[in-house]
């Protein structure tokens, strides 16, 4: 008689934790329902030496971040909540509305750090005619060694670093605010924590700098001190009621695909060698769409439209000798370098006719959009994947790089704020 199938009851633990770990919270609360042997293994008080929710953090991000390892079973499952709401941060954002500073970027990026989540302005190198990108931290979401989150903002226009709530209102926009009741509602138990963090030197460096600030501004001690510790603080906060909450929506595809080759996030260098990034979208409508979201010193932000073209069929080559001539009569805009690489961006694989400019939406802006030339232009896609535009009443052509690559900000100028710089 030949033996019965073994059950995944018969599997040892360790391997029912790993196979568990793939399964969302949603199917896992449904599997623990069926025994409760399932019910045990699957809670977050199971006195296995792996919890659960661990085995489905490591699985997870644990190649992205360095997990906590001091906590109790049971915050693993927090843990793993605020990670999942987290993650969601990953890319490209852009602010609506008003920032702290007048100099703020529209333009924000996150990115996993060693052991946290880091938010960077994203803005143009002051370099006149560079595509470099300048990265400036400005927040910091992470967790403390009991497994508790902390995030902090970096002000624009000083070296503090002050507590911030991040509020998701879905997965597409979230509200960044100052948390003002951070200092206020300090306990023992969190001046503890405090020095527990300060204790463990954690392989971040950035996020050691903000646990040593918490830590200055917490210090355990006596109850006076620590109650005077926070009179200051509040202080201080009432004093910065200038600082206002800010809102950033998700820049979907900012990635190009086969089947939308101009999507994206791109930037390029304006007439005036001045780096602008550009977003381009496909609408709803059949349309694609270009707007520059880069205008520094802008104190409310704007979209401001470059062009919209309702025709998305691209001529093929051979082309006839007066598109030739359109595109060889062009000067290009471009960053000038020392290597050889660009004359692989000027072989153009394809052509779009552009049919309205800026000039359609605002047409103070040129004064003579009476001219059908001045609305009509040209998107020459190159063999590289980029492309560059122009407009018949111009004789120049902005090309386009990608901004981001493989999860990452291309030509990228690392900078840290004052408080974080090296000694």
């Amino acid at each position: 008689m030949s033996s019965s199938s073994p059950s995944f009851s018969d599997f040892p633990d360790d391997l029912q934790l790993t196979i568990l770990s793939y399964l969302s919270p949603s199917e896992l609360s449904a599997f623990a329902c069926t025994s409760r042997r399932f019910a045990a293994l699957c809670s977050a008080s199971s006195s296995s030496s792996t919890p659960l929710y661990l085995a489905m953090c490591r699985r997870r991000w644990g190649s992205k971040i360095l997990l906590p390892s001091s906590i109790s079973a049971v915050q693993f499952t927090r843990l793993y909540r605020d990670l999942d709401r987290w993650e969601h941060l990953i890319g490209f954002w852009r602010r609506v509305g008003r920032g702290d500073s007048v100099s703020d970027s529209p333009l924000v990026f996150f990115e996993w750090g060693v052991s946290s989540i880091i938010g960077y302005r994203v803005s143009p190198s002051p370099d006149s005619g560079s595509y470099g990108v300048l990265k400036v931290p400005f927040l910091w979401l992470g967790f403390s060694p009991l497994g508790e989150p902390v995030s902090f903002k970096s002000v624009s226009d000083s070296s503090d670093l002050l507590p911030a709530n991040v509020s998701f209102m879905g997965n597409n926009h979230f509200v960044l605010e100052e948390n003002c009741s951070f200092y206020a509602d300090a306990s023992e138990g969190t001046l503890d924590e405090v020095s527990a963090i300060e204790s463990t030197s954690p392989p971040d460096r950035m996020m050691s700098e903000i646990y040593q600030y918490v830590a200055n501004r917490t210090s355990p001690g006596s109850d006076k001190a620590s109650r005077r510790q926070r009179k200051k603080e509040r202080e201080r906060l009432g004093r910065r009621r200038g600082l206002e909450a800010e809102h950033f929506l998700k820049v979907i595809n900012y990635l190009p695909t086969p089947s939308r080759p101009l999507q994206g996030l791109w930037k390029g260098i304006s007439e005036d060698m001045v780096l602008e990034f550009f977003l381009v979208r496909y609408d709803d409508i059949g349309g694609i769409s270009c707007r520059c979201i880069s205008e520094a010193g802008v104190r409310f932000s704007v979209c401001s439209p470059v062009f919209w073209t309702s025709n998305i069929t691209f001529l093929e080559p051979p082309f006839s000798k007066e598109e030739q001539d359109l595109y060889s009569s062009r000067e290009h805009i471009r960053q000038m370098t020392s290597d050889r690489c660009g004359s692989e961006r000027e072989i153009v694989s394809r052509v779009l006719c552009i049919n309205s400019s800026y000039d359609l939406v605002i047409p103070d802006l040129s004064g003579s959009s009476g001219d059908l030339r001045n609305v009509e232009g040209r998107i020459w896609e190159y063999e590289d994947g980029s492309f560059g535009f122009g407009f018949l009443r111009n004789n120049f052509i902005i090309d386009l790089k990608h901004m981001a690559l493989e999860g990452r900000v291309l030509d990228t100028v690392e900078y840290f704020c004052n408080h974080l710089a090296c000694e």
